[in-house]
C-alpha cells in the first residue's frame, strides 16, 4: 500500500460516517462504524507511513510536546469538513493514531432523542451535574447538546475547560469561552480557579480526574455557579463513590456532606449498536437527587441509591438495566448486546422477561 494520505482517511470518516479511525503499522487504517472496526483499504502501512500522517497534521510545537512526554492529545479541522479529536502514542517503538470525528454542526437534545430532563438540568442556577460513562459513551456529545440548549434559551456566562476543545460553540444568547489545556491553560484546577474571577454563571469541566480538580470543583459549585463535569463511571452510585475516593479518608466525611449539599444529578450513559446494523442509540441512567438521596451520599450509604432511585421513577429516574431492558422489548437493541452493558444481569434479564409477559397478555386478550 502506498503512502497513507491522512487527508484522505479524515474525510472518508465524515464519508462512512465513522465516529474513530486507528492508524498504526502493519494494519491500519481501521474505521469504527457503529461500533465495530471495519477495514476499507487493502494491504498494509509501515511505521515510516504512519509517521508521515502524524507530520502532517501536527505543528512543529505539537511535535515537541510529543518528543518530551511520547504522548499528545490536540485537535484538528478540515474547513468545510469537520474536527477531529487525536490521541498520539507510542507502541512497540512506532507511533499509533487514534481520532474521533467531531461534526462542525452540534446536534441537539431532540435530533439525538436524548431525555428531555437534560434540558432541565441545564437551566438550573447553580449546583453539580455530572455525565459520566465508558470511554466513547457519548459523554462530551451530550453535554454539548445541553451547553447549546442553554445558548439557545438561556442567558448566561459559560466557561468550558477542555482537553482538547472539541465542539467550537458560536455565541447566541449567552457568551461561552472555550479554554484549552496546553493552548489556553496549564492545569484544569488553574483555569477553574481563573474562571471563578471572570464572571462565570456555568462551568464545564472535562474530566473530573484528580484531587484537586474535584475540590476546585467543589468550591464552585458551593459558591453559586452550576458546574458540570465528565467521569469513567458506569453507574451513579460508583460516579459519587469515585469523587469521594480521590480525597484522603481523614477528608471524605467532610467531603461526602460537601457533595451532598451541591450535587443535582448524576447522569450514566452507555452507548450500543441499533438491532437493524445502522448507527447506535444511547441507555441511559438518571438519579435526580432529592432529600433522601442527599441523605444516603452525607451518610456514605451508596448501595442503597439504586434502590431510591428504582422508587422514584415516576419522577424522571433511571436505572441503566430498566432503560437497556426497555430498548430490548422494543427491538431497538438486541438482548445479547444488551446484556453486556447491564449493571446486574440477573435484574436485567427480570425486567426483559417482565415486559415480554405484559406484552404477550395483551396479545392473547
Amino acid at each position: 500500500m502506498a503512502t497513507i494520505n491522512v487527508i484522505e482517511c479524515l474525510n472518508r470518516m465524515v464519508e462512512l460516517r465513522a465516529s474513530d479511525l486507528h492508524i498504526k503499522a502493519p494494519t491500519g487504517p481501521i474505521y469504527r462504524i457503529d461500533g465495530y472496526l471495519c477495514k476499507y483499504e487493502d494491504g498494509e502501512i509501515t511505521a515510516e507511513d504512519v509517521e508521515i500522517a502524524f507530520n502532517n497534521i501536527t505543528s512543529e510545537k505539537q511535535k515537541s510536546e510529543f518528543c518530551k512526554a511520547l504522548e499528545l492529545d490536540f485537535s484538528y479541522s478540515i474547513p468545510g469538513v469537520a474536527r477531529y479529536r487525536i490521541n498520539v502514542e507510542k507502541q512497540r517503538g512506532t507511533l499509533s493514531l487514534a481520532i474521533r470525528l467531531i461534526p462542525f454542526e452540534i446536534p441537539t437534545i431532540e435530533s439525538l432523542k436524548l431525555p428531555d430532563i437534560l434540558k432541565d438540568l441545564i437551566m438550573k442556577p447553580r449546583g453539580l451535574v455530572i455525565v459520566s460513562g465508558p470511554t466513547g459513551s457519548g459523554k462530551s456529545t451530550t453535554l454539548a447538546t445541553m451547553v447549546q440548549h442553554l445558548n439557545a434559551n438561556g442567558n448566561r456566562t459559560i466557561i468550558t475547560i477542555e482537553d482538547p476543545i472539541e465542539y467550537v460553540f458560536t455565541d447566541d444568547n449567552c457568551v461561552i469561552l472555550q479554554r484549552e489545556l496546553g493552548a489556553d491553560t496549564r492545569s484544569f484546577p488553574d483555569a477553574l480557579r481563573s474562571a471563578l474571577r471572570h464572571d462565570p454563571d456555568v462551568i464545564v469541566v472535562g474530566e473530573m480526574r484528580d484531587y484537586d480538580t474535584v475540590s476546585t470543583v467543589i468550591a464552585a459549585a458551593e459558591t453559586g455557579h452550576l458546574v458540570l463535569g465528565t467521569l469513567h463511571t458506569i453507574d451513579a452510585p460508583q460516579a459519587v463513590d469515585r469523587l469521594v475516593d480521590l480525597f484522603p479518608p481523614s477528608q471524605q466525611h467532610q467531603v461526602r456532606i460537601q457533595f451532598s449539599q451541591i450535587i443535582e444529578a448524576v447522569v450514566c450513559q452507555t452507548l450500543l449498536p441499533k438491532a437493524c446494523g445502522h448507527d447506535r442509540i444511547a441507555a441511559f441512567e438518571i438519579m435526580l437527587v432529592n432529600d433522601a438521596i442527599r441523605n444516603q451520599i452525607r451518610e456514605g450509604r451508596t448501595f442503597e441509591l439504586h434502590n431510591t432511585m428504582q422508587m422514584n421513577m415516576v419522577n424522571g429516574m433511571k436505572l441503566l438495566d430498566n432503560d437497556l431492558a426497555r430498548l430490548v422489548n422494543e427491538g431497538v437493541v438486541k438482548k445479547e448486546i444488551a446484556i453486556t452493558k447491564c449493571s446486574n444481569r440477573e435484574r436485567f434479564e427480570r425486567l426483559v422477561k417482565q415486559a415480554s409477559n405484559v406484552s404477550n397478555l395483551f396479545v392473547n386478550n
